[in-house]
């Protein structure tokens, strides 16, 4: 067998790379099971000839994805059958490797450093071969293990320590095994040494040579492999000095990641510690040992120095950095919080309290990056703390310090990274301030001030919603306030739209917290003259030429609108009022929003038509639609039916993101099948005409445009079972019909969307429900005609014409058909038997089996095990084609 550059084929099997290329290829496309077969044979025997590794390399320089994946695949299996070839030959010249070895690392007064520094990467090239194919072979490892001394012992000489110390860390990570307890103790004995500490304390001084950083990264590699040593062994003096090196690494001179290039691996070691001792606090041997409280005390160091290495340079300093030196600072911040979290979980709200404690020391000293560090750290705890009311004290004397009033004070110069995090830091203990209310205003007056720094807007805007959300009811009594602050904002310059979406979303969660109902309306209205500002400023913009401008503020303008919605639905778990008259009180807060829901749609419609074929508009258009739909009470977005069938009636398939007018269309039937009202019938006949216009002009092809014709036929299911009376409207019962065989093109489409909303739909329908006799007449009616093509098109999916990841999608109608229809057995009989089953393969006993077990509801099994034995290379059939088969035209 040959491969060669020659295009020729001299017989069956590739005789070069182009035919080899064009085999690969072949095996992943849809064939016989023995073609496949055939080309797995040839081409496993080729990866086993000799030219197994030049085909693997070239393959890999194919443009076909597919070829490069199966030479990376070729030289796995090459590695893997021909490295035994190396090994008794690797194992036989050991000896020879030792006994060089331990004359190059002799320590002699003659030693030869150049020769010693090969003999250490030799050994270590040794070893690293010895883990991966000796690893648990003492006897082949032994000769390897004699010279491990020798190399430790280079750690003493000053031209060969740094070499030595980069080999021994290296083989410490993976391989400890691979020391002995005299190894280790040797080993150990250098880093405390005068020699080791002196290399170290140079890094503790800002200065991060090669070799002092190799010592230190010997010393964590050390560490890592002698974890459970050194936090059981506190009153060892060895374990001490180690420990405390340990910890010194944490506080060298420099910023991680600008400067200091070595607390950042030391933070892994101690996460790492840390978690040990997570895992002895809750394991099963001896979790309360006396060691518990001395290496608890080591993390709460390690923290204390974590929280001086997270400080923010000033700010000078910090746009000298690079990206990537901001990027790692960012990333070793995260690592920390990583820690604090973990530490929670051993420490408890004692470090929560000694946080709590250095912020209020830093505030004292008016030391403002002292104090970002610090609650930075506690912004980080926040996310643990379940039994909230345990740091209420301590947080009690944070928040009623001078804290907030200190951060707009300009006469004590509070970087802006402060303020930012002291923002922040509201958004982490929200709900401290939902059960200590006494400390809103100071906390309120500090977040609107921060409204009018740019750097501090769009997070301070969070931390309003935030607090006015959580604690709505608290502040209704202040809405005025609230309205005269957003007043005041938007009359600065450079507000940014997500800031008047956050700050306006906030103000109505408080107004839908007024008890008054005649002040919940005046007050609403006011939030709509805000939006009706955008509104205008947009159409002027359209009419001044400045259409960036115009799409700015009618986007803004509706997802005020958005935010609004939002917040004005009944929180979660709202109290219900027993005692209201339901029936009354609703026909009149009903009838009191008709003003708002008309200027909320006449905001809709003037920002559309300004902005007209938007698709952006159209999305915010239809989240305003959808922020009524969950609603059961009265409110200014729960909209009559009539403005979404207005909205889906001015669409067209030139309209843009059309797929989502139709699903808001269908969550708001949805909506009112939780009510026994008729009042969405006109409206649901509507919708279904303009449904059926909609798929007509797509050419009834499913195909011609996917997204929108999965989402017709999500609509249209929405009607099974509770709008199913509409099918019988005189306006429509003629047209269902080609709604039906919609879905039924739609189940042999080529796309995945239409294809499984189609299998959705058919799974609604085939069910049964409790309907009147009219209603059962006209289902039964549609399944006798249909039900046949409906199990051919099933039949036809499951037998290797969708994706094996569809199956259980496109097997949901074939379990409605069996459980919920009678004929069904017939209807998948004669399917399996009809003249397009895509197989000839398949003889009857195995189509009967299929059907018995069908029947007996096996299903994923048996429809897993036809699909594997009927994947045929249908290829070459069109779409066109397939449907002519089927009888679906």
């Amino acid at each position: 067998m040959s491969i060669n550059h020659s295009s020729s084929l001299a017989s069956g099997d590739p005789s070069s790379i182009e035919d080899v290329e064009k085999l690969v290829q072949q095996l992943y496309l849809p064939g016989s099971p023995q073609r496949i077969s055939d080309i797995q044979n040839s081409l496993q025997q080729l990866q086993r000839t000799d030219k197994g590794w030049y085909l693997a390399d070239a393959l890999l320089q194919s443009r076909d994805e597919k070829v490069r994946f199966f030479g990376a695949l070729t030289f796995t299996v090459k590695i893997n059958s021909d490295c035994h070839k190396y090994h008794d030959r690797l194992g036989s010249t050991l000896d020879d490797v030792v006994y060089l070895l331990r004359t190059s690392l002799q320590l002699e007064p003659n030693l030869d450093i150049r020769l010693a520094e090969e003999a250490v990467k030799c050994f270590q090239a040794w070893v690293t071969y010895a883990h991966g194919v000796w690893l648990d072979k003492a006897v082949q490892l032994a000769p390897l293990r004699t010279m491990t001394p020798y190399t430790i012992r280079l750690l003493w000489h000053e031209d060969l320590s740094e070499v030595t110390a980069d080999c021994l860390g290296d083989i410490l990570n993976p391989f400890s095994k691979f020391f002995t307890a005299k190894d280790l103790e040797i080993l150990v004995g250098f880093l405390i040494s005068e020699q080791a500490q002196r290399q170290l304390s140079t890094l503790l001084g800002g200065e991060f040579e090669s070799e002092p950083m190799a010592v230190a990264r010997l010393l964590l590699a050390y560490g890592d492999a002698m974890i459970q040593d050194l936090v059981k062994s506190p009153d060892s003096s060895t374990v001490q000095l180690v420990m405390q090196e340990l910890l010194q690494l944490l506080a060298c001179e420099g910023s991680a990641g600008a400067d200091d290039d070595i607390c950042t691996p030391a933070l892994e070691f101690w996460q790492s510690y840390t978690e040990f001792l997570i895992d002895s606090l809750y394991g099963t041997e001896d979790q309360k040992g006396p060691w518990m409280d001395t290496a608890k005390s080591y993390v709460v160091q390690a923290i204390e120095f974590c929280w001086v290495k997270v400080r923010m340079p000033a700010e000078s300093v910090w746009t000298q950095w690079t990206s990537d030196a901001k990027g790692e600072f960012k990333a070793f911040r995260a690592d920390v919080e990583d820690l604090l979290q973990s530490s929670y979980t051993l420490l408890g709200t004692s470090i929560f309290d000694r946080l709590a404690n250095l912020a209020n020391e830093a505030l004292k000293n008016h030391a403002g990056l002292h104090l970002e560090a610090t609650l930075f750290c506690l912004n980080a705890l926040s996310e643990c703390i379940s039994d909230e009311n345990v740091v209420d004290v301590t947080l009690s004397g944070l928040f009623g310090s001078e804290l907030f009033a200190n951060m707009m004070d300009p006469t004590l110069a509070i970087p802006s990274k402060t303020q930012q995090t002291a923002v922040t830091t509201i958004v982490s203990f929200t709900a401290f301030f939902e059960r200590n209310t006494q400390f809103l205003p100071p906390m309120l007056t500090f977040l609107f001030e921060s409204l009018q720094v740019h750097a501090l807007a769009a997070v301070a805007a969070k931390a309003i919603y935030s607090t006015c959300d959580s604690c709505r009811s608290c502040l209704v009594t202040e809405v005025g306030v609230f309205l005269h602050q957003y007043e005041v904002m938007l009359g600065l310059q450079g507000v940014q739209p997500a800031t008047k979406e956050r700050v306006i979303g906030a103000i109505a969660a408080i107004v839908q917290a007024i008890p008054s109902h005649e002040d919940k309306v005046r007050s609403f209205a006011k939030l709509i003259d805000f939006v009706d500002r955008d509104v205008k400023a947009c159409q002027e913009s359209v009419r001044a030429g400045s259409f960036e401008q115009a799409q700015e503020k009618g986007l803004c303008a509706l997802r005020c609108l958005v935010s609004m919605g939002k917040s004005m639905q009944e929180p979660d778990g709202a109290a219900i009022d027993l005692e209201r008259e339901t029936s009354s009180h609703e026909a009149y807060d009903s009838q009191s929003w008709v003003s708002a829901q008309e200027r909320i749609v006449r905001c809709l419609y003037a920002v559309g038509q300004s902005l007209d074929r938007d698709g952006e508009v159209i999305e915010a258009s239809c989240q305003v639609l959808r922020t009524g739909y969950k609603e059961t009470s009265p409110g200014p977005f729960v909209f009559p039916p009539k403005t979404t069938e207005d909205f889906v009636r001015n669409s067209d398939l030139q309209t843009p993101r059309l797929e989502l007018v139709l699903d808001a269309a269908g969550a708001m039937l949805t909506r009112y099948t939780r009510t026994t009202a008729t009042i969405v019938d006109s409206t649901a006949i509507a919708i279904l005409l303009r449904l059926l216009q909609l798929t007509a002009a797509m050419g009834n092809n499913p195909a011609n445009e996917p997204e929108v014709s999965a989402s017709c036929i999500d609509l249209t299911a929405k009607y099974i079972p509770h709008y199913l009376h509409i099918f019988l409207h005189s306006q429509c019962r003629e047209h269902i019909p080609n709604l039906i065989m919609f879905s039924l093109q739609a189940m042999i489409c080529q796309e995945i969307m239409p294809r499984r909303s189609a299998a959705f739909f058919w799974a609604s329908l085939l069910q049964r429900y409790e309907l009147s006799a009219d209603l059962q007449a006209m289902v039964d009616s549609i399944l006798e005609r249909y039900g046949p093509q409906a199990a051919l098109v099933i039949i036809h999916n499951i037998s290797g014409e969708a994706a094996r990841s569809e199956l259980e999608t496109l097997a949901d109608p074939l379990k409605k058909m069996v459980f919920a229809q009678p004929r069904a057995r017939q209807w998948l009989s004669d399917a399996l038997y009809s003249s397009t089953f895509p197989s000839s393969k398949v003889g009857d006993a195995e189509k009967r089996t299929f059907l018995q077990q069908i029947m007996r509801q096996r299903f994923l099994t048996s429809i897993t095990a036809l699909d594997r034995e009927m994947r045929m290379d249908r290829s070459s059939l069109t779409l066109e084609q397939e449907e002519e088969e089927l009888g679906v035209t």
